[in-house]
């Protein structure tokens, strides 16, 4: 089974998830140097199904909690719903009062 790698570009403004050389899923964000706007995650159609999505959400959340300096707008539905299932992670939601 080829290794999943978890990389930021911050240049496209994205998180992404390869499986091997392919690109899998993508996480789309703005930053305004105060909250990181998490606007649209996005699974090749060839790959969903295989929670991908969760992985990027969750490591570009994880991402954005060791900066330490941001909170997180769920734009994205699918980010949304994700901190529904993992309140334990909604202290860095803006208006939880990080910072």
């Amino acid at each position: 089974m080829t290794e999943l790698t978890f990389t930021h570009d911050k240049t496209a403004s994205r998180y992404e998830l390869r499986r091997g050389d392919e690109l899998v899923s993508v996480l789309d964000y703005r930053d305004n140097g105060r909250t990181v706007a998490l606007t649209r995650a996005f699974t090749n159609p060839a790959h969903r199904g295989h929670g991908y999505a969760a992985i990027v959400t969750e490591r570009a959340v994880a991402d954005i909690e060791a900066a330490g300096d941001r909170t997180v707008l769920p734009v994205c539905w699918y980010v949304a719903d994700w901190f529904e299932h993992h309140p334990e992670r909604a202290a860095v939601l803006e208006g939880a009062g990080v910072r």
